[in-house]
């Protein structure tokens, strides 16, 4: 019986390419890493979003000889909003500004991946703001979307 429930995960895990951390939101994209990434910034300033820092962590990884699969991070955000959120529960501050990350998997697929808000309402016990909380999540969804595929 061991056996064929073993069997049986080790199929479903192979048949499922990318198991997303509690809290985090994956969208698979249609473009390299690179694209991905500046396809992403230049939504986000189209949205009015301010850009804080883009960090190539493939690139820091080469530096010290270590060898990385394609994968950027994204720091951007919003003040007026992010700012909603912390007058609701201070607390979020730490998950703020937003981040996403571009990044390349085993199986050569590219993906955005991002804190799905709510989770983030989940983990500060964010009461009040749900409607700041349901727009963020639109904007994200609507902008990794728009910058992932084709």
């Amino acid at each position: 019986m061991k056996i064929m429930v073993s069997a049986a995960l080790s199929i479903l895990l192979l048949a499922i390419p990318v198991m997303a951390a509690e809290g985090v939101i994956d969208v698979q994209s249609d473009f390299t890493a690179a694209a991905t990434a500046d396809r992403l910034e230049k939504v986000l300033l189209s949205k009015g979003m301010t850009i804080f820092n883009r960090i190539k962590n493939s690139e820091g990884a080469a530096k010290v000889g270590i060898e990385l699969r394609d994968t950027e991070l994204i720091i951007f955000g919003n003040p007026k909003v992010g700012s909603s959120l912390m007058q609701c529960q201070q607390s979020v501050a730490i998950d703020l500004p937003l981040k996403a990350l571009v990044w390349e998997d085993a199986g050569k697929k590219i993906w955005i991946s991002y804190n799905d808000p709510g989770f983030l309402q989940q983990r500060h016990d964010i009461a009040g703001c749900e409607q700041v909380l349901d727009k963020m999540a639109a904007a994200l969804d609507g902008m990794t979307k728009a910058a992932a595929r084709q």
